[in-house]
């Protein structure tokens, strides 16, 4: 090979680790949600929940499948024991009745946690310092199959010692 070629040859593998690098940070941003640097200050809303699960402070809020904002908070309330979620919601979407509830999923392979609005039928609706009136916990896994584990082996206690598949 002539030192031409190799210096093709150079170039091109130092292109691709470049894209490789480049592909990797893109990806690191999109997982940690820092991609959406909006200077959108919005309204701020807070909601009780009894379990969080793994909800993480900038976590999308959707209504309808549409990301409408991002979680800013996440406290123990001291009085009740419960989780106060602060979350803000883009000043676009001014118009979310009053009585609309929250409840937090779980979307994608990596399990990342949001919270969904379903919309009420209020004709006042959500502004600065709102709390949202109903919501829904996490699932959260580990009890799901605790509860079934639990609820199969009172099924097979009370058969009077007898196993029954």
């Amino acid at each position: 090979m002539t030192a031409i070629q190799n210096r093709h040859i150079e170039t091109a593998v130092g292109l691709f680790v470049a894209l490789g690098i480049a592909a990797l940070l893109v990806l690191a941003l999109k997982v940690s949600n820092l991609t959406d640097l909006s200077t959108d200050k919005g309204y701020s809303v807070t909601a009780l929940f009894d379990n969080v699960g793994g909800l993480k402070v900038r976590s999308a809020v959707t209504l309808a499948g549409v990301k409408i904002g991002r979680v800013s908070a996440i406290e123990l309330e001291d009085k009740n024991y419960q989780a106060r979620v602060t979350f803000t919601i883009s000043s676009r979407y001014s118009r979310i009745p009053a009585d609309s509830s929250a409840s937090i999923f779980t979307a994608g392979l990596l399990g990342e946690q949001y919270v969904s609005l379903q919309a009420g039928g209020e004709e006042t609706f959500l502004k600065e310092g709102s709390r949202i009136p109903i919501t829904q916990s996490a699932v959260v896994l580990e009890e799901v199959i605790g509860q079934f584990l639990f609820s199969q082996s009172s099924n097979q206690a009370g058969n009077n010692g007898q196993f029954k598949p």
